[in-house]
């Protein structure tokens, strides 16, 4: 987006995600483009670490140790787009941090990704990525959480409709709205459907060979959605658990691997895959308890993992079985890649891609092999679970040396005071006021 072509552009946004996927960043007048594109902008380092409340970290060691010194926001490849829920025409330009003599700052989630591109550039690798998002549409109006009114009928969902057309012809405008949105903002959306909770929707993402831009399409796909729905009058919640009964919030992820030529090393010609398919699953389990607090990185996380209810509880891989923590879909053999379905739609898209995509790699590197696929219903079956409560997840990540392959050692130590102080305070809210604070935060 050239804002050149754009005269119409009253103010504008800079802005980073920090290690909760949370936008932060500064409101300007459209005049202050050009310095921003040409200059960028700065704020504290310590602004990548704040709590999910938006305070500072306790004991971080870039707050008051160093002096709270400032980086420099840079914008990202993605240059100029609108934010098509705002009244006033806006735009929004993408940036990530830096310190002041030009180097990457390491706690930027955004960086991390990178890191893990770099390594996989390095063995001639592509990873090609798509993501599928599902939220709730909320009435948030009244005391308890209900599905809005639809425009059409005026009428409430009262359960499920899974794949239901009429369920989305139901939500036309909005969902026309939306896609219009996605359009202007180069965000790819695919296919949307009806998904299995009162109000419940799944849009996917079209898979690019750039993982970059795969977490910047699901991260401003997400501030998106929150900002159509307010918009259209109700809310729209990325929240892992909003219902106790209904099935969570997840993304799921997709991904193989091209090599120098464009050809997927995960296709071997035949359904079971290449040895590279096995090597990246065999990473990919080996690092589940240690990145459990990236796919489900909050209190209410961990409400989704309830085992019959479509999300994994258990450390195991199959064909075509999505009661399964990593699935190998079916279909032509050209397109055989991996579905990482453990990640709640509450999580940091680039945290989430890093972990993901790093422990496969990891797995590449050491050419470990998986254990036997799994059939049947994975709830059911004597098999390693990942952790099961909030604060043994932050102690598993802590702990794992694999995350250090994968991640920073400074962001691994800030997200887990983050996280830990997340704990000790959410303990003193009640079940209402934690989904007052996560229903449109994450």
């Amino acid at each position: 987006m050239n804002l050149d072509d754009h005269p119409e552009i009253r103010t504008i946004r800079v802005g980073a995600s920090d290690l909760n996927g949370q936008p932060r960043g500064k409101r300007m007048p459209a005049r202050m483009a050009s310095k921003m594109m040409e200059e960028g902008s700065r704020f504290p380092l310590s602004v990548m670490f704040l709590d999910i409340w938006g305070e500072d970290v306790d004991n971080s060691p870039l707050v008051f140790q160093s002096g709270d010194p400032d980086g420099v926001l840079f914008p990202t490849e993605r240059g100029w787009i609108p934010m098509p829920w705002l009244e006033a025409p806006t735009a929004l330009l993408p940036m990530w941090m830096f310190h002041e003599d030009g180097s990457a700052f390491a706690g930027d989630p955004r960086h991390a990704l990178a890191g893990v591109q770099r390594r996989f550039a390095e063995l001639g690798l592509t990873p090609v990525v798509a993501t599928e998002l599902e939220f709730y549409l909320i009435d948030d109006s009244g005391k308890d959480l209900r599905a809005p009114k639809a425009p059409r009928s005026g009428k409430r969902r009262s359960g499920a409709e899974i794949l239901s057309l009429r369920a989305l012809d139901a939500w036309d405008v909005f969902f026309t709205d939306l896609y219009d949105a996605c359009e202007a903002m180069d965000i790819p959306a695919e296919t949307v459907i009806s998904e299995a909770g009162t109000g419940q929707f799944e849009v996917n993402l079209t898979h690019v060979a750039d993982p970059l831009k795969a977490a910047d399409d699901a991260y401003l796909f997400k501030m998106l959605v929150r900002g159509m729905a307010r918009k259209h009058g109700f809310a729209a919640s990325f929240m892992a658990k909003p219902y106790p009964d209904f099935s969570g919030n997840g993304m799921h992820t997709h991904f193989s691997l091209l090599d120098r030529d464009g050809n997927n090393v995960f296709d071997n010609g035949g359904p079971e895959g290449s040895v590279l398919l096995h090597h990246a699953i065999a990473g990919c389990m080996a690092a589940m308890p240690g990145s459990t607090l990236l796919f489900a990185p909050h209190g209410n996380s961990y409400d989704r993992f309830v085992p019959g209810a479509h999300a994994p509880t258990a450390i195991a891989w199959g064909y075509e079985n999505r009661t399964a923590a990593i699935r190998v879909p079916g279909g032509n053999p050209k397109a055989r890649r991996i579905e990482h379905r453990v990640a709640g739609g509450d999580v940091n898209p680039y945290l989430m891609l890093a972990s993901v995509l790093g422990a496969a790699l990891n797995g590449i590197e050491d050419g470990v092999m998986p254990p036997p696929p799994i059939d049947g219903n994975a709830y059911l079956l004597d098999l390693p679970r990942m952790p099961t409560t909030w604060e043994s997840a932050i102690e598993a990540f802590e702990a794992d040396p694999l995350m250090r392959r994968i991640l920073p050692e400074s962001l691994i130590t800030n997200f887990v005071l983050t996280k830990r102080q997340e704990l000790h305070y959410l303990a003193e809210l009640t079940d209402d006021e934690q989904i007052e604070l996560y229903l449109d935060t994450v």
